[in-house]
């Protein structure tokens, strides 16, 4: 017998999660399934739900939210022995793209009601858990000036990655990748386990959810007109994965997979962590922990 928590974001993304909620609701009665919502909280800890997962015997949490609400509910309750399962209604939904889970919510719910479970890898900064992509540059800069604005969806982060793209400057970084270091300029570095940043924009296009590594990508110092072309070059999957060497001196973009590393943030880069705002360290210390939470997929 099934049991679901259903745990709703109510200010994710754009649509109106009263009539969410009650489609959820209707839907998971008429098949039967037990269940309780719960409404998301803002510190991001969920252990408050262990005593109800253990009493109720709970198999399923299910997250109606983004990626930033994702990883908080998977990093608490990972070790309860229950199936994650997502009805995608962020901003960009990187996780449940990667999965090929719709954003629409009656093709994401038969997800949950006839998927199957499969465990995928998620991987830490420093202590804090991230199941999709953090970065560290420009793209976290859009972050944190997304995360102010009154409106949520796609054309207000679209329009800030527009604003920020003119102004936007390099950060110089020193990485250690088994027991090699090297320094670099760059807008922007991308740690993904997912191969996006959502909205299926693809930045990562060899990265998977279970091969046990994190897709590192670095847009290096260059002009403006070239960040533009490389990183279409990227998008396309034109820039060749190095898997012997890296090539710290190469200009454009660098590509490489590794289970492990750690970054001197020399510049005080600001970061993001699954697309939500984070504080800025010195030191971060990345790893991949495999297989770490079961996803319900198609």
């Amino acid at each position: 017998m099934r049991h679901i928590i259903y745990i709703i974001n109510p200010i994710a993304g754009t649509r109106t999660k009263k009539d969410l909620q009650l489609f959820i609701e209707k839907k998971t009665v008429a098949k039967n399934i037990p269940f309780h919502v719960f409404p998301s909280v803002a510190s991001g800890d969920y252990s408050f739900l262990y005593p109800f997962i253990k009493e109720y015997k709970t198999t399923d949490v299910v997250i109606a939210g983004g990626d930033g609400t994702v990883s908080q509910v998977v990093s608490s309750l990972m070790n309860c022995n229950v199936n994650f399962g997502i009805i995608p209604c962020g901003s960009g939904n990187g996780l449940a793209y990667t999965a090929k889970i719709t954003k629409e919510p009656a093709k994401a719910l038969d997800i949950i009601f006839n998927g199957k479970p499969a465990a995928i890898d998620g991987f830490y900064i420093n202590n804090q858990f991230a199941c999709m992509l953090a970065g560290l540059g420009f793209d976290a800069k859009v972050a944190h000036d997304f995360a102010q604005q009154p409106n949520r969806g796609l054309t207000t982060y679209v329009r800030q990655v527009v604003k920020n793209f003119f102004s936007a400057k390099t950060f110089s970084f020193e990485l250690t990748v088994k027991d090699k270091t090297f320094t670099t300029d760059a807008y922007f570095i991308s740690i993904a386990n997912s191969n996006q940043f959502g909205n299926n924009f693809t930045i990562a296009p060899k990265a998977s959810l279970t091969d046990g590594l994190l897709d590192i990508v670095i847009v290096t110092n260059q002009s403006k007109l070239s960040v533009l072309l490389q990183t279409l070059k990227q998008i396309r999957g034109k820039n060749k994965l190095e898997t012997k060497t890296i090539e710290e001196k190469k200009k454009g973009v660098i590509y490489f997979q590794t289970d492990k590393l750690s970054i001197s943030n020399l510049s005080q880069a600001p970061l993001h962590i699954d697309g939500d705002p984070a504080e800025t360290p010195e030191k971060l210390t990345i790893e991949v922990k495999k297989k770490c939470f079961r996803l319900i997929h198609p």
